[in-house]
């Protein structure tokens, strides 16, 4: 296949670059130079999008704004290329004959539905509750691809969780609920290229949880608990290490739908990033390395 990639110079368009290049013809956007990328521009350019897209079979599109830039960059800038720059993607694939997009999307935009004192279990039938507006730019395209969708543009959202770099102990102790590794989501925009089933499909990309529903109400009070009943093999390397285990869960991400239907399941769990850890990776800072760092 001829894929096109927008985001290729970034931490996940890199990612996604490595997968798909052993046995597809990938074609990278960026506006910052880099290996993965052969066109430098903004994926918002027509004349930069006519000449990437020319002959290609799918769109992967991971190019956008993100939480980062909320504060530092306009919402009237964040809307151009969030919501407007996703509309034109998907207008030129439309002309172009380009039947498959993959948009990635972020389980950020739950927001509110995380309420606090409590643990909120998620899944893809949960109502988003966005709360900024990188949260709502990005629902808004989600929201627009679902309505352009059809048998000659088949859409695939990829809601992903946490994969960028932290601490080791929050990042272990994620990887039971909110987090994934970014190798993981890129095996997910691969798996999303040639999956059947619905022309539009929304999935939530996280690393499977070991907790229930029913433990929500423990784990917003003591998790320490139910991580030693049900991940004894985390409790255990965290005692190991001295490192306290976290006394509240506030959320559980829960796919449905990316097992069964997208044919997608996680392969890196708590204990690489343990190992990523003493192997001094840079995917993985140092344990307690934020701890002055103000919560979300």
């Amino acid at each position: 296949m001829r894929i096109v990639l927008t985001g290729s110079s970034g931490r996940l368009g890199r990612a996604i670059f490595n997968i798909l290049a052993v046995h597809h013809s990938v074609v990278g956007i960026d506006r910052s130079p880099f290996s993965t990328t052969h066109l430098v521009g903004d994926f918002t350019d027509t004349m930069v999008l006519r000449a990437a897209i020319k002959g290609a079979d799918a769109i992967v599109h991971c190019a956008a704004l993100h939480a980062p830039h909320v504060g530092t960059v306009s919402d009237d800038e964040f809307r151009r290329i969030n919501v407007e720059g996703t509309r034109l993607l998907a207008e030129m694939a439309l002309a172009a004959g380009v039947n498959r997009l993959i948009f990635t999307s972020t389980t950020a935009l739950y927001g509110h539905a995380v309420i606090p004192g409590r643990c909120s279990w998620i899944d893809e039938d949960t109502v988003p509750q966005p709360k900024s507006i990188y949260h709502r730019t990005k629902l808004e395209a989600e929201r627009m691809l679902e309505d352009m969708s059809g048998p000659d543009l088949q859409v695939r959202v990829l809601r992903m969780s946490r994969s960028f770099p932290e601490p080791a102990n929050l990042m272990a102790t994620y990887r039971l609920h909110r987090g994934v590794d970014i190798r993981d989501v890129a095996d997910a925009h691969a798996a999303a290229l040639t999956n059947g089933g619905d022309h539009f499909q929304r999935h939530i990309i996280s690393a499977g949880t070991v907790f229930k529903p029913e433990d929500c109400e423990a784990l917003a009070v003591d998790a320490a608990s139910v991580i030693s009943l049900r991940a004894p093999g985390l409790a255990a390397k965290f005692a190991q290490r001295n490192w306290p285990p976290p006394q509240r869960i506030d959320r559980i991400y829960a796919s449905k739908s990316a097992g069964c239907v997208l044919g997608w399941h996680f392969r890196f769990g708590y204990e690489e990033v343990l190992a990523q850890l003493e192997r001094r990776s840079l995917e993985v800072l140092p344990p307690f390395s934020q701890d002055n760092k103000q919560p979300e």
